[in-house]
């Protein structure tokens, strides 16, 4: 049974969060916690250095050796782990990039056979007080900040041996109590996994329905008929957007979204924008109506939206007001499933671009508006439950990244009802 104990000094700097000086540091330590170099942590923890508990060494590989369907990970410079026919190690490793754009900001643990790049630190057999994934849990989220102080740039090239081996890491001195902290975060790792999974999944259903849906290959109940050829121009009237005067403080601040591609995500709705324009500033524009179909045909070509509210866009998108033959929510993934053809139909001067005229002229096969509207659900239905995920799964990130900071630096303690640390 895992009773959680709070910090004695957390709780008194408002929002939940320990009482500081300007350095961060607990003003005033309570009884049980000392003050260290890693800052405020339980007296009963230990400070050791990592070269103290653990061996570190590099990889002997190439980046070229790695095999498609190789038998064993090789870890490389990057997030993505490879695949190879040998292995260097076998057991429990942490391991992180040496140099490269992964400087400081990948990390692996592995417990098994492995090989790795010669650019690569594995940080392996370690002490019988230290509990690896603990380890690993604490190092990933701490180096970037100590390779950064130990540097006098804004970014960093490459890991020397003594930025690791010299960095101090904080423990609890029962082992009990690091794989406490290790398999509770390790479960909401878990938890985390299951979820991008899951959200993976329904992202592929979702694609198979658009696929059948929006190309008239599986009909929903109570609809017959063929479906028409249409070209864009006839799904409403065709709105390329513009700029006001950006020295001119009257069109600019409170009032209308002026959606730019930068502002187009992967959120099919669009209430707000970076920056907004006032009625005179709209008036400098062509005026778009809430449900308008975003598409821009600049550079980033095919990213889509819908505006739903009245506001603007810039010169980068082509909108589409939809007459009322036509249902926006259809004409969004019918848009999305085929970015690919609008891409394809972009013309290449500075940069690649679909004119308007070109954009009007585009041509699908689509069905009654009605039945646009029957497939519009089904999908927004999808997208409902893609959401819901989504939001479930940043939630869990910001519990376990907010958790892991107070577990790791002993702020909450998971004590067995029946040991005493």
């Amino acid at each position: 049974m895992l009773e959680i104990v709070p910090c004695p000094c957390a709780g008194t700097g408002g929002q939940g969060e320990p009482a500081s000086g300007e350095d961060g540091v607990c003003m005033e330590l309570k009884a049980g916690y000392k003050q260290t170099e890693v800052g405020v942590i339980p007296e009963d923890w230990r400070i050791a250095t990592i070269e103290s508990i653990a061996h570190i060494t590099t990889g002997s590989r190439n980046t070229q050796d790695r095999i498609d369907d190789g038998q064993y990970p090789f870890f490389v410079r990057s997030q993505t782990i490879e695949r190879i026919n040998s292995y260097c190690f076998d057991g429990e490793a942490v391991l992180t990039a040496g140099d490269g754009v992964g400087t400081g900001k990948v990390f692996h643990y592995i417990n098994g056979k492995f090989d790795a790049h010669q650019r690569v630190y594995r940080i392996s057999d370690f002490d019988k007080g230290v509990n690896g994934y603990f380890f690993f849990l604490y190092f990933s989220n701490h180096f970037y900040a100590r390779i950064m102080q130990m540097t006098a740039k804004s970014s960093v090239d490459s890991v020397r041996r003594e930025m690791i081996a010299r960095m101090p890491i904080p423990l609890p001195t029962a082992v009990v109590e690091q794989e406490a902290i290790a398999e509770a975060l390790s479960d909401a790792d878990v938890l985390i996994e299951s979820l991008d999974q899951l959200i993976a999944k329904k992202r592929q259903i979702k694609l198979g329905a658009m696929q059948e849906l929006l190309t008239g290959k599986r009909r929903l109940p109570g609809f017959s008929g063929e479906w028409g050829l249409k070209c864009v121009a006839e799904f409403g009237d065709i709105v390329t957007g513009g700029t006001p005067r950006t020295d001119n403080r009257d069109f600019w601040g409170e009032g209308f979204p002026w959606i730019t591609p930068t502002d187009i995500s992967r959120a099919r709705d669009m209430f707000t924008s970076e920056r907004s324009i006032t009625s005179a500033g709209l008036k400098q524009i062509r005026v778009l109506p809430a449900n308008s179909v975003l598409v821009t045909c600049i550079a980033s070509i095919g990213k889509n939206a819908i505006l739903k509210s009245i506001g603007g866009c810039n010169q980068q998108i082509n909108a589409v007001v939809p007459n009322c033959d036509s249902c926006a929510e259809f004409l969004y993934y019918l848009f999305e499933l085929n970015k690919p053809y609008l891409q394809a139909s972009a013309g290449t001067t500075a940069t690649s671009l679909i004119s308007k005229a070109t954009f009007k002229e585009l041509v699908f096969l689509v069905p009654v508006v009605s039945e646009q509207a029957a497939i519009a659900t089904i999908l927004s239905d999808m997208d409902k439950e893609l959401d819901a995920l989504e939001s479930r799964l940043a939630k869990a990130r910001k519990i376990k990244q907010g958790i892991m900071q107070e577990l790791l630096t002993g702020r909450i303690r998971l004590i067995e009802s029946n040991l005493s640390f």
